[in-house]
């Protein structure tokens, strides 16, 4: 497998389930450590994979990101980069979820704004942790018990208890209906103003139902190419993913590996009066990866 791949297709799922004498569930732990050696960790130097399977058959990559120089709590987790990663494929369900290591609470609870939440299905990789699923779950070293998110967080805080049912979770669609002002005034739309409008669609499709206060980034590199990233907000506030880091994520799942200082232009877009802002904290972590 290519080393900078973070999406298998549901055909090539099967082929490579079937080549190696497996399911696709089966495949999925074989997968971790490719997915760790993606990851961007320069800080702890601890690489973590996640690797996820969708409803659609598709086989999707997370890993941790870390950036020198900004605060720890700018980091993204694996979990944050795969959840992000099947947004930005238009992958509607995650069904099950092999790590390297045992989801941290921050993610326990980032996890819980996906529909269905609780029976989401587990698998951890590493030996300790494997060897604890299979004594609680009575399996010999042939087994691979997957556990429901509900085992890792019991009693569990989340759009249950703020929202509507009816109100879109993530990965499901959203419609924020944001526009430019000079849209309405002018009507105008020119090739010069494609980062502008990427950004504007990735505010749409933003999941901030706490706050009101959707927002997107998009990113361009060198060659002209566009990354978007959605703002995506957590019933708990703080596991939020802001969307400079959702953009990051983007970048580095498809540009083939490049390095940041790619990375030579961004927009931002959130409301005017929006009481949470997002410019300074993406100020800041685009100016500390990408300075020039």
């Amino acid at each position: 497998m290519d080393r900078q791949r973070f999406v298998i297709g549901s055909t090539e799922a099967e082929q490579m389930a079937k080549q190696s004498g497996q399911s696709v569930l089966q495949l999925l732990p074989s997968l971790v450590k490719s997915a760790q050696a993606l990851a961007r960790p320069p800080i702890s130097n601890y690489h973590v994979g996640a690797v996820g399977f969708g409803s659609s058959g598709r086989i999707f990559f997370g890993v941790n990101l870390e950036f020198p120089g900004l605060p720890l709590n700018q980091s993204v987790h694996a979990e944050q980069f795969l959840i992000t990663n099947l947004s930005l494929n238009a992958e509607p369900r995650l069904k099950f979820l092999v790590v390297s290591s045992a989801p941290c609470g921050h993610c326990r609870q980032f996890l819980q704004e996906l529909r269905g939440a609780p029976d989401v299905k587990i698998l951890i990789t590493s030996s300790e942790d494997e060897k604890e699923n299979k004594i609680n779950n009575n399996c010999n070293d042939q087994d691979q018990e997957f556990t429901p998110l509900s085992h890792f967080l019991p009693h569990r805080f989340g759009p249950d208890d703020l929202l509507e049912k009816e109100v879109p979770l993530l990965l499901e669609p959203h419609r924020n209906g944001l526009s430019f002002c000079s849209d309405i005034c002018y009507g105008k739309i020119n090739s010069e103003d494609d980062l502008k409008y990427a950004a504007l669609d990735a505010a749409n499709m933003s999941h901030a139902p706490y706050s009101g206060c959707p927002s997107g980034l998009a990113l361009v590199d060198v060659e002209g190419k566009i990354y978007k990233g959605s703002y995506m907000e957590s019933a708990a506030y703080n596991p939020s993913l802001p969307p400079a880091q959702a953009a990051v994520i983007a970048y580095v799942a498809s540009s083939g590996g490049g390095g940041y200082e790619r990375i030579v232009g961004a927009v931002l877009v959130e409301k005017a009066d929006a009481v949470i802002k997002q410019e300074h904290t993406a100020r800041l972590l685009l100016q500390c990866i990408s300075p020039k």
